[in-house]
C-alpha cells in the first residue's frame, strides 16, 4: 500500500513539475483599444512600431492601444492564410445570412477580380455581394510583403480604401509619396494599399569567406555570384516560398533584360523601336535565366525563409548569398556589434535592383478599423518614417534596434539635419545615378510562373545541376564550352512558352496539370545536366 501510495505520488509530481517551474507567462495587456496586423516582418520592427504607435496614438487621441501580431510566416504563407479566412466567412455570410447556394463556382468567382462578362449571374451576384460586405477575417491589417502580393489581395476584393488619400493628398504627390519611381508603383489610386518603406535586393558576403576562397574583390554584381570558387558557398531561398527573393530574381532578369535592350538599340539605331524591345526582352529572359541558373550552381542550399541567409553568411557557413537590403544591412551592423568585426558586408548591385515597397492595407470587415487607420495613418507620417531609418536612441528613433530600411516618403531625405541620425546618411534613393528602371510589362505578368521555373531548373534538379557544375568547372577547353552550352539550353523555357503553356498550366483549375509540367521540366533539365556532364567528361 506504502509502495502504491509513493508511486502515485511521484507520478503526480512528474505531472505537476513542468507546470510548477514553467517561466510566468505575460498577463494580456489590457488597453482602451487594439489593433489586428497580420505580417511578415521581423521582431525587431514589430517591437518598434509598437512601441513609437503607442506613444504617438495617446498623446493625439487620450487613449491607449495595444498591437495584436499574428506571425504567421512569410507573404505565401498569409496570402493562403487570408484566402482561406475570405472564403470561409464569405461562404458563411451567402449561404446564412443571404440564403444563396454554395459551389465551386462562386467560390473561385466572388474573389475573381477579372470575372468574365459571360460568368453565370449568380457568380456575378455573389462578386458584387462580397464587395457590398463586411465580411470579416478577424484581422485589421496587412504589414509588410511585396507590392506583387497586395495587388493580388486588392484585385481580390480583401482590401478596401481607408480613406487616407482623402485625408492626406499633400503626402501622396511626388514631392512626398509619388505613384510611381522607377517603374514601381507605390501606392494604389484607389487607396487600397499604399507602401511605407522601400526595398531593393543585393549581395551579403562574409569577408573572411572570401579571403579563405581566394578572393581579392568583394562581390558587387549578380553576375560575381557565378565565379565556380563559390562552389557550395551561396545562401538562397526558395523564390516560391519567399516573394522577396522571388523579387530579386526578377531584377537579375530584368538588368540583363535592359543591357540587351540597349546593346540593341545600339547596333539598330533605325530599328522599329517595338520589335527591338520585344527582342531585347526575349533574349534577356534567356540571359537572366542563364545567370541564375549558374547561380543556382553554386547554391549551399534553398531554404524556405529570407532571414536565414544572412546568418548563415555572417557565421562563415556560405560565403555569400542573396538577401533583401536590410536583413543584409541589419546583419552586418549585428556582427559589428557583437563583436566590433568587419567581417560581413552587403552591396547593392549597381543599375541591378530596383526600389520596390513594402506595403500596408486595410482589410474589408476590420473589427477595428478606426485604431487602424490611425496606425497606417502612423506608419506613413513623418514621425512614423523616422523609425526605419533613425539611430537607436536618437530623438524621434527607434529605442533599442536600428531597422535600417530606407523610408517611401521622399522629403525624408530633405532635411540635411537629419544626415547625423540616420543609420544610412549616404543611400539617397530618390537620387542615385545607376538605377534599375523596372519594367512590369516584361516579367509582371509571370511573376509567379518565373519562380516555378526557377525552382525546377535550380532546387528540383539540384544535385544534377552541381554534378554536372562541378565537371564543367574541372574540363579543359574546348570540352568546357562545349558543356556549358548543353547545360544552359534553356529552349523548354523561352520567354513565349512561359507565357503560353506553363502560365496556363500553372493558372489551370487542374493542379494536375502544374506537377504535369513540373515533371516535364524537370526531366528535360536533368538531360541536359546529364549530357553537359558526360561532355565535361570527354564524352560526345
Amino acid at each position: 500500500m506504502i509502495k502504491r501510495v509513493l508511486l502515485l505520488l511521484a507520478l503526480a509530481a512528474t505531472i505537476a513539475l513542468p507546470f510548477v517551474m514553467r517561466p510566468r507567462q505575460a498577463t494580456p495587456e489590457k488597453a482602451d483599444d487594439t489593433v489586428v496586423i497580420i505580417t511578415p516582418h521581423n521582431e525587431a520592427i514589430r517591437q518598434e512600431y509598437t512601441t513609437g504607435f503607442k506613444a504617438w496614438y495617446q498623446a493625439r487621441t487620450g487613449r491607449t492601444v495595444t498591437i495584436d501580431w499574428r506571425v504567421i510566416g512569410g507573404t505565401s504563407e498569409i496570402a493562403r492564410f487570408l484566402e482561406g479566412e475570405y472564403v470561409s466567412s464569405f461562404e458563411n455570410y451567402w449561404t446564412g445570412h443571404l440564403h444563396q447556394p454554395w459551389g465551386t463556382e462562386v467560390q473561385a468567382g466572388f474573389q475573381n477580380g477579372a470575372l468574365p462578362t459571360g460568368s453565370p449571374e449568380l457568380v456575378k451576384q455573389a462578386r458584387a455581394a462580397f464587395l457590398a460586405s463586411e465580411v470579416s477575417s478577424g484581422i485589421d491589417l496587412f504589414y509588410g510583403g511585396g507590392a506583387f502580393d497586395f495587388v493580388g489581395q486588392a484585385q481580390a476584393g480583401r482590401l478596401v480604401d481607408s480613406g487616407l488619400l482623402q485625408r492626406h493628398p499633400d503626402w501622396f504627390s511626388e514631392a512626398v509619396i509619388p505613384q510611381n519611381h522607377t517603374g514601381e508603383e507605390y501606392w494604389d489610386r484607389e487607396g487600397r494599399w499604399f507602401g511605407c518603406v522601400l526595398s531593393s535586393y543585393g549581395i551579403i558576403y562574409n569577408r573572411d569567406s572570401l579571403r579563405r576562397l581566394g578572393f581579392a574583390q568583394e562581390p558587387m554584381q549578380w553576375s560575381d555570384l557565378t565565379n565556380p570558387r563559390l562552389l557550395g558557398e551561396v545562401a538562397l531561398c526558395d523564390p516560391t516560398k519567399s516573394g522577396s527573393i522571388a523579387s530579386a530574381f526578377e531584377n537579375v532578369i530584368q538588368q540583363q533584360m535592359q543591357i540587351r535592350w540597349q546593346e540593341l538599340r545600339a547596333g539598330k539605331p533605325g530599328g522599329e523601336a517595338a520589335a527591338v524591345e520585344a527582342q531585347a526582352v526575349r533574349e534577356g529572359w534567356t540571359r537572366g535565366l542563364r545567370l541564375i541558373q549558374l547561380i543556382g550552381a553554386n547554391a549551399r542550399y534553398f531554404t524556405d525563409t529570407s532571414q536565414k541567409p544572412p546568418i548563415d553568411v555572417a557565421a562563415g557557413n556560405c560565403a555569400a548569398g542573396m538577401c533583401i537590403d536590410f536583413y543584409g544591412r541589419q546583419q552586418a551592423e549585428a556582427v559589428q556589434r557583437r563583436d566590433s568585426s568587419e567581417r560581413v558586408g552587403f552591396a547593392a548591385p549597381p543599375g541591378g535592383t530596383a526600389y520596390s515597397v513594402d506595403p500596408i492595407a486595410l482589410l474589408r470587415g476590420a473589427p477595428h478599423r478606426e485604431a487602424a487607420v490611425a496606425f497606417m495613418e502612423y506608419v506613413l507620417s513623418p514621425e512614423g518614417q523616422k523609425l526605419w531609418n533613425f539611430k537607436p536612441g536618437t530623438s524621434g528613433g527607434p529605442v533599442r534596434f536600428a531597422l535600417r530600411r530606407l523610408p517611401v516618403r521622399r522629403d525624408f531625405y530633405d532635411h540635411d539635419e537629419w544626415r547625423g541620425l540616420r543609420s544610412d546618411p549616404d543611400v539617397a534613393p530618390y537620387t542615385e545615378k545607376e538605377q534599375l528602371i523596372y519594367h512590369g510589362a516584361w516579367t509582371g505578368r509571370i511573376f509567379s510562373d518565373m519562380a516555378f521555373v526557377i525552382r525546377v531548373m535550380c532546387q528540383d534538379t539540384h544535385p544534377e545541376l552541381v554534378q554536372a557544375w562541378r565537371a564543367i568547372i574541372a574540363a579543359p577547353e574546348p570540352a568546357k564550352a562545349r558543356a556549358l552550352e548543353a547545360l544552359q539550353d534553356l529552349s523548354v523555357v523561352d520567354y513565349d512558352r512561359i507565357g503560353r503553356e506553363i502560365h496556363q498550366a500553372r493558372t489551370s483549375k487542374n493542379k494536375v496539370d502544374e506537377i504535369k509540367i513540373a515533371n516535364e521540366l524537370g526531366a528535360a533539365f536533368r538531360r541536359n545536366y546529364a549530357r553537359a556532364e558526360v561532355i565535361a567528361r570527354g564524352g560526345d
